[in-house]
């Protein structure tokens, strides 16, 4: 897991336009998941464009701060390679 925000950010570029699966803490013991695909990043943020199948909205975003944190979670899938974790294992 990347130890700093650059480094993070540093490995959010690399993996632009990728699929992910998203696990994000939801308050009050609830967990989040969502898969979908890594639109954009920002100077403190980056944009998630979830599946419509699944989601009722069309996007969401997150600061590097939540993967340091661990309070998001991120699996990259690679057709490849098979998949890898970004945080949290």
């Amino acid at each position: 897991m990347p130890k700093t925000l650059k480094d993070i950010k540093h490995v959010l570029d690399s993996n632009l336009g990728k699929r992910l699966t998203l696990k994000a803490n939801g308050g009050r013991r609830k967990t989040i998941e969502r898969s979908g695909v890594l639109a954009e990043t920002y100077p403190a943020v980056f944009v998630i464009e979830l599946d419509q199948e699944e989601n009722s909205f069309e996007r969401v975003s997150y600061s590097y701060a939540d993967i340091l944190t661990e309070t998001v979670q991120l699996t990259f899938f690679d057709e490849t390679s098979g998949s890898m974790a970004l945080s949290g294992q």
